[in-house]
């Protein structure tokens, strides 16, 4: 596709026009990372309470009152109070607008995180914007006043935890806070959990009145009087299950006419401290140089309206390109699948004020730094941020330099969420049992000549070079034909003879060999690219199936998604020949259930990254439509309320395991394939 931009939004509205709107299966409100990510599980904004990504209610509320009637904007309470009808919902990378009209009013509630890959001071922000616009759309004039609340559930990992509250002065702004009473900092890790320490603040302007106090009651209050107590509850500390304590803003619009009429606030989380990196606290990235809370509301306040545009400019600009690069489907799922895949992991400054970005693996089993989460969440960070890429890659390079990893291979993770204090799966620093050697190590060889491509120097791997000589090296003894080791989809069980697995090995030592010869390297750069094209070519025969290629190599009769072959045009290797792609995409045309394409013969499970990555491997646009447009289907019609699975069966559209975790930022990867496209975002971002 190469429409301009206007063509390109007519044809998003045009495709909403005909009901191909994505419908979420769950939407992102508040989505800043692994413990400030807070979600709408039901078609309208209204029809339940928000929850963390975990399921845990986490509730913020909204309501308006027309012409002294009340109706109910987001949240299930109070039950009394009807709800405005909700008549349209869109969500594009940085924001999520749903719209609604009755009594005379249309209003519009957005949510905006202003995650911008070329700031990262300002996407390392844990704060979220709040706004409202009301208009009459009957011709007349209405009385207008808003609502919002926020609970203290969002300060604590349980109810049965006890919390403290109280306003904060904050020149310019009126501030209310509420955090854990005990502020135990950083003392829990694991995977089903919430954050327990830190500050919650809710903030806006003078226009406002505020209270704090029982929800239930600050509801009632505004619903039937159109007003806040006056005065807060100071009974504290109390448990969250006592009372629910609750941050409130009212703001009276007065008499609304044609003209809209807007109301703004701000939600932000203070951790103070982040994450534990060998033992080492890291604070957040935005406190690397001294920034306190006060000044983090004073000046997200103030820069509130640039950051709107340059927010609203961006998510223009990147779903055009989406569309014209995949398509309006396509754009649609990359969109809900942007914020998800920053949220699910954290920016920290590291002692020197370096940035290092790690990944939580949400309902997977808790680890944090995980390579082969790293590996299928890089496409989005390759594309819009080398310099997050890096930061992915640093705390995993720095480990395995350390003596402690005393293994041929690169580690498979860091530690268990928030404490990246070493390698927790499988034989962790103890023995190579149940480690994934060929997996991680070919992981961060490509990875690695991916930034390499981008900056197009070798610079930034200088350090750690001596590790890539020696996972290159592994894979030269090891990854040709693997032994019964894990890899990243041994959904199934171990296997020995991994065709898919084989591949990304051949194509890491052709990486390597690439890198070699940026670095000037010649005769290294020339034996591994002959080492990788003779094993590419015994692999062509090994793996031969007749019409495809098999899952095993001493397995006839298999078959698999060959995803990691993308890399071989992703990277300018060209180790296989055209035709084994072309095989493998007319192959798959003839596996596909409603939901999309199965990851082997042996389940009707899938992966919806690396079904992305398979389809980039088609040469033509409606064979990738072909093989993306069901993952739509699939968001659109999954019976699972939860942020975004990656894992999922393609017959029912069920859940499998896994949510809201960052690896769906590999569906980014088919903008890698519009040299481009890539060319122009990375510039953008600077590296």
């Amino acid at each position: 596709m190469n429409l301009p931009i206007a063509a390109l939004l007519l044809l998003f509205a045009a495709g909403v026009a005909d009901g191909q709107a994505l419908r979420p299966p769950a939407t992102p409100l508040i989505a800043v990372d692994p413990y400030f990510s807070v979600w709408s599980t039901d078609d309208t904004l209204s029809g339940g309470p928000t929850r963390h990504w975990t399921g845990a209610p986490q509730p913020l509320s909204s309501l308006v009152r027309i012409d002294g009637q009340s109706f109910r904007l987001m949240g299930a309470e109070p039950r009394g109070t009807p709800a405005l009808a909700q008549t349209r919902l869109e969500v594009l990378p940085t924001h999520t607008n749903y719209e609604f009209a009755g009594q005379g009013v249309a209003l519009t509630l957005s949510f905006m995180t202003p995650t911008l890959p070329d700031n990262l001071d300002v996407l390392a922000r844990p704060v979220t914007y709040v706004t409202w616009r009301a208009r009459a759309a009957d011709g007349g004039r209405h009385a207008v006043s808003l609502y919002f609340d926020a609970g203290a559930e969002l300060a604590v990992n349980r109810p049965d935890q006890q919390v403290v509250w109280g306003r904060v002065q904050v020149e310019g702004l009126k501030v209310l806070e509420a955090a854990s009473r005990e502020q135990p900092v950083l003392q829990k890790w694991g995977d089903d959990l919430r954050i327990d320490w830190g500050y919650l603040y809710v903030a806006s302007g003078g226009e406002s009145s505020q209270a704090i106090g029982n929800g239930a009651e600050l509801r009632q209050s505004f619903s039937v009087r159109g007003r806040l107590p006056e005065s807060d509850d100071l009974r504290m500390p109390r448990f969250v299950y006592d009372g629910h304590p609750t941050l409130a803003f009212a703001f009276d619009l007065g008499s609304v006419g044609g003209a809209p009429v807007s109301r703004r606030l701000l939600i932000a989380y203070d951790d103070q401290f982040s994450i534990e990196y060998m033992y080492a606290k890291l604070r957040p990235y935005w406190r690397r140089h001294g920034m306190q809370a006060a000044e983090l509301l004073s000046r997200s306040w103030k820069e509130a309206a640039s950051l709107e545009e340059s927010a609203e400019r961006f998510d223009r600009e990147l779903m055009a390109d989406l569309g014209r690069v995949g398509g309006p489907k396509y754009a649609q799922l990359a969109a809900l699948c942007y914020r998800q895949a920053f949220a699910a992991q954290k920016l920290a400054a590291d002692v020197d004020g370096k940035p290092l970005f790690f990944p939580k693996e949400n309902f997977s089993n808790g680890c944090i730094g995980t390579v082969d989460v790293i590996y299928p969440a890089a496409p989005i960070l390759l594309l819009l941020s080398p310099r997050l890429m890096k930061a992915s890659l640093d705390p995993v390079f720095r480990y395995a330099l350390m003596d402690r990893w005393k293994f041929p291979f690169a580690p498979h993770d860091l530690g268990t969420y928030p404490l990246a204090n070493g390698q927790v799966y499988g034989g962790g620093e103890r023995s190579a049992e149940d480690q994934m050697p060929v997996e991680e190590s070919a992981n961060m060889l490509l990875l690695a000549a991916a930034v390499a491509q981008v900056d197009g120097n070798t610079a930034y791997l200088e350090p750690y070079w001596p590790l890539l000589h020696k996972w290159a090296e592994y894979l030269r003894e090891k990854g040709l034909d693997p032994e019964n080791q894990l890899c990243t989809d041994d959904f199934a069980g171990h296997l020995a003879h991994n065709v898919n697995l084989s591949a990304k090995a051949i194509l890491a030592l052709g990486a390597y060999g690439k890198m070699c010869a940026l670095e000037g390297r010649g005769q290294e750069a020339a034996a591994y690219d002959k080492l990788a094209r003779g094993f590419a070519a015994r692999w062509v025969e090994m793996a031969d199936d007749g019409g495809h290629y098999r899952l095993t190599f001493d397995k006839p009769g298999t078959w698999s998604q060959k995803y990691n072959l993308v890399w071989d045009n992703l990277l300018d290797l060209h180790l296989f020949p055209a035709e084994v792609a072309r095989r493998e995409i007319a192959f798959y045309k003839g596996k596909q259930n409603r939901y999309g394409l199965p990851l082997d013969n042996r389940h009707d499970y899938t992966k919806l990254d690396w079904t992305v990555w398979t389809a980039t491997l088609a040469s033509s646009q409606a064979d990738f439509e072909l093989l993306v447009d069901p993952l739509f289907t699939f968001a659109a019609e999954t019976p699972d309320r939860v942020p975004l699975t990656d894992w999922y069966e393609t017959t029912t559209g069920k859940r499998c395991g896994f949510q809201a975790r960052s690896v769906v930022g590999g569906v980014y990867i088919k903008m890698l394939a519009d040299r481009a496209v890539w060319k122009k975002w990375a510039a953008l971002a600077g590296q």
